[in-house]
């Protein structure tokens, strides 16, 4: 039998109660392969590691170590999210990892997107690592393994970028979610009772912000994206724009243009605006935002995000552009 594929029998999850049967049979997996050990998760704060993260809180309680490491390349309250929802009101044997230094001077003067990439997936393992070898009695390491990571990349999820740690550590892997799909590990979040602003979270690049800081990251270009991404976000929520628009966000790019502001010249970054629909990511196409609302969101980073004098919108479908700028 293959134990990468997923048993014919099994139900779709498309409703709560059979999320809940479905946490039952985790729990009680979880609890036999593990029994009275420890296990540690990297809790990135995406969906499907905190669905994991949620189970086996609810599985092994304290014996669950999760790790939430922050580069500095999360969106804004992200990190202040995981906090709140795994320890404050979860009571998880939570360890936060503040590398926002050191990841950024790794990445300084750095303008190849791939580089970057691998810059911040390497410095990531590394972290983990140090923080694995920290912990006494780990023997096993969960994983937000889905049915699509297994069906498109093999059984490693490599996003979570915890695939290249040393084969000295030795860590049996925890899985319970590896036969769902996307859809369904939603389900299964809403039923442990995970935040909406969680469980239905955008999709995300595994570098962050760090593909949409175009070129070399610098800390004042980070937190123009990090600020005007905010307030897009905040007012596609207001306007019934969240949900129905698959993927927004906003990019820096590493250049500045003229502007007045207050009567006086400015040179300063410009900001763009980017909206996009698809169904398997393969095309896509622009959302039709409001004029209207264009403008009020334009108003608002021009005068609330420090460093920008300029917002475009990015009409481009995919193809000929790819969804993200990097």
């Amino acid at each position: 039998m293959d134990n990468n594929k997923r048993p014919e029998s099994m139900k779709r999850i498309d409703s709560l109660e059979l999320a809940n049967d479905f946490i039952k049979e985790q729990v009680k997996s979880v609890q036999e392969q593990v029994k009275d050990k420890k296990v540690l998760l990297a809790l990135s704060g995406g969906v499907d590691s905190s669905v994991v993260a949620a189970l086996l809180i609810k599985a092994i309680g304290k014996n669950l170590v999760c790790v939430h490491v922050n580069h500095g390349l999360l969106r804004k309250g992200e990190p202040e999210q995981v906090i709140e929802v795994f320890r404050n009101q979860m009571n998880a044997n939570l360890v936060y990892v503040d590398a926002v230094d050191r990841f950024l001077d790794k990445l300084a003067g750095v303008y190849e997107p791939e580089k970057k990439r691998k810059i911040i997936g390497a410095e990531f393992i590394r972290v983990f690592e140090e923080e694995a070898r920290k912990q006494d009695g780990i023997e096993f390491l969960a994983q937000g393994t889905i049915y699509p990571d297994i069906l498109e990349s093999g059984p490693v999820k490599a996003h979570h970028n915890v695939g290249g740690l040393p084969e000295d550590l030795k860590f049996e892997l925890v899985e319970p979610l590896k036969f769902l799909f996307k859809d369904e590990v939603r389900v299964v979040g809403k039923a442990l009772g995970l935040p909406d602003s969680m469980v239905y979270r955008q999709p995300f690049p595994g570098p962050g912000l760090g593909v949409r800081c175009l070129g070399a990251i610098t800390r004042e270009r980070l937190e123009c994206v990090r600020e005007s991404d905010a307030i897009l976000r905040e007012e596609f929520a207001k306007n019934g724009l969240e949900g129905k628009v698959w993927q927004y966000f906003t990019v820096v790019p590493d250049f500045k243009s003229v502007g007045v502001k207050d009567n006086k010249r400015t040179f300063e970054y410009p900001v763009i605006l980017r909206a996009v629909n698809t169904v398997d990511a393969m095309t896509a196409t622009v959302e039709d935002i409001p004029f209207a609302l264009l403008q009020h969101i334009t108003a608002r980073i021009t005068s609330e995000v420090k460093g920008v004098n300029r917002v475009l919108y990015d009409l481009t479908p995919k193809p000929c552009g790819t969804i993200e700028w990097e």
